[in-house]
């Protein structure tokens, strides 16, 4: 199911962050990315920079940064864990993340190492953006 709210989509499965990245978990491993609402708050994203395949990151602490025509944003980690997979489209179509923020346009894969307590629902994401 999606909310669909002026033309934003928040997938009612997947969690978020109150940075405004989303978060798919699939056993010990989550997919994160930016939100719809981020990105069409960035406007054309240019580039996507994550440096840190490899590492093992706290919550909250930078695993890169998306820079647009205007703007440069850093990306916060939802949780705890070891970034295993940059998504390689990225470095040669960095507007994905615009055009399919929930497909395509995902960043990382990360081994979790904490938990996911302290994400969003869709409802709780909708209601902090005002949607």
């Amino acid at each position: 199911m999606l909310i669909n709210q002026k033309n934003m989509t928040i997938p009612a499965e997947l969690l978020y962050t109150k940075d405004h990245e989303w978060v798919k978990i699939d056993g010990n491993i989550a997919t994160i990315g930016i939100t719809d609402f981020a990105q069409s708050e960035l406007g054309d994203i240019v580039y996507v920079d994550i440096s840190s395949v490899g590492k093992e990151l706290a919550e909250h602490e930078v695993f890169g940064t998306v820079e647009a025509v205007k703007t440069v944003s850093d990306l916060f980690m939802p949780t705890a864990g070891k970034i295993v997979e940059f998504n390689k489209q990225l470095d040669t179509a960095p507007e994905k993340v615009n055009s399919d923020a929930y497909g395509d346009g995902w960043m990382i894969k990360v081994e979790l190492k904490g938990t996911a307590a302290g994400l969003l629902s869709a409802d709780e994401y909708k209601a902090l953006i005002g949607k």
